[in-house]
């Protein structure tokens, strides 16, 4: 604790949000090996892992870059079908599971980075409203395009066919990708320690650029674009930079949920999926990521809460939702809160000086 008092503010918080996030897993691990856990809690662990980690990379992008992206989905379906593809692919030649879920989670990361790099080219050359409307264009596009993806294993050799079921194989040949149908009959191999070991690798991925030189750069471009071009700084390499890395992430996160599955279909990934990743960005705090942590599995847990209120379920979450975003956004609570910071700050203090 006196290390932590000792660091700078930007140091204590992202190890604060280390020692929570690995807490939270040590306890739920502990809560499972006991059976404490209920089996629909249990089987929600490994989205709300992959719903956490698409929270922090869309806060990459509109926290500390300072843009505003509605098509995240769209990465994460190119992760998920690639990752998911490469996973059954693998089946015979990589028996352990744990091993395909790694390839799969990288193969998915790196096809969601070069998506994302290729997207951003175009569209981070516009600002504002403008960028937010051409990546919901763009998401939906990818939805659109996986949708319609064929792809099977033949001989050891892969088949693509686009928009109708031409690959031809033959009656050895296994098909993967079913166009509208998506991918069936997966093998569940995704699990809640690789959902911690990603969500830390994110954690550790962000920080790290945020407390670097680009990172310093992304944040005077989002504080003030024309100054910093203005000495110098390439705005347009650095904002692509942390877009691809913030595509990158969201690949992986869709890796992970596409292995959790016994079925994963394009539609899933809709507008509807990057609104929610929005809501738990815009919930938790831009630019905090223990708050987009926090935000992401309470929001993923409140409707599986709520089912009990078949009815009224979605009416009431959205209520719930109302009344956090109004309290979190008055300043009475604001100025509540930060008065109790700042005695909690003089009675640390205080009893830190009579220590000595």
């Amino acid at each position: 604790m006196n290390r932590l008092k000792g660091m700078n503010r930007t140091t204590r918080k992202n190890y604060i949000t280390y020692l929570v996030v690995i807490a939270a897993y040590v306890i739920l691990e502990v809560l499972m090996r006991g059976g404490g856990l209920k089996a629909a809690t249990k089987g929600m662990l490994v989205p709300i892992c992959a719903y956490i980690v698409m929270a922090l990379s869309l806060n990459l992008t509109v926290g500390i870059m300072g843009e505003l992206s509605l098509g995240h989905a769209g990465f994460m379906s190119v992760g998920a079908f690639c990752g998911t593809a490469t996973t059954m692919c693998l089946v015979n030649a990589v028996p352990s599971g744990g091993l395909r879920l790694c390839v799969g989670i990288i193969v998915g990361t790196i096809a969601a980075a070069l998506v994302g790099f290729l997207i951003g080219i175009p569209v981070l050359r516009l600002r504002g409203d403008y960028l937010a409307i051409v990546t919901l264009a763009f998401g939906e596009i990818i939805k659109s395009i996986v949708g319609n993806v064929y792809m099977g294993v033949d001989g050891g050799r892969l088949k693509f066919s686009m928009f109708t079921n031409e690959l031809n194989l033959s009656p050895n040949g296994r098909i993967i990708i079913e166009g509208a149908m998506g991918i069936r009959s997966i093998p569940r191999i995704a699990t809640f320690t690789a959902g911690f070991i990603l969500i830390m690798i994110s954690l550790i991925v962000i920080f790290h650029t945020v407390g670097s030189r680009s990172g310093r750069a992304i944040m005077a471009i989002r504080d003030n674009y024309i100054a910093a071009e203005s000495i110098g700084i390439p705005a347009f390499k650095y904002k692509i930079t942390a877009f691809t890395i913030s595509a990158a992430m969201a690949g992986a996160a869709g890796a992970l949920f596409g292995n959790n599955y016994s079925s994963l279909i394009a539609s899933k990934f809709n507008i509807d999926t990057s609104i929610l990743v929005l809501v738990f960005v815009v919930l938790g705090g831009q630019g905090n990521m223990l708050g987009s942590i926090i935000a992401a599995a309470a929001l993923t847990i409140l409707p599986e809460a709520l089912r009990g209120f078949a009815d009224y379920r979605m009416l009431m979450y959205a209520i719930i939702l109302i009344a956090v975003m109004l309290v979190s956004n008055n300043a009475k609570v604001k100025d509540i809160l930060k008065n109790l910071a700042e005695k909690r700050a003089a009675k640390a203090m205080k009893g830190g000086a009579a220590h000595e």
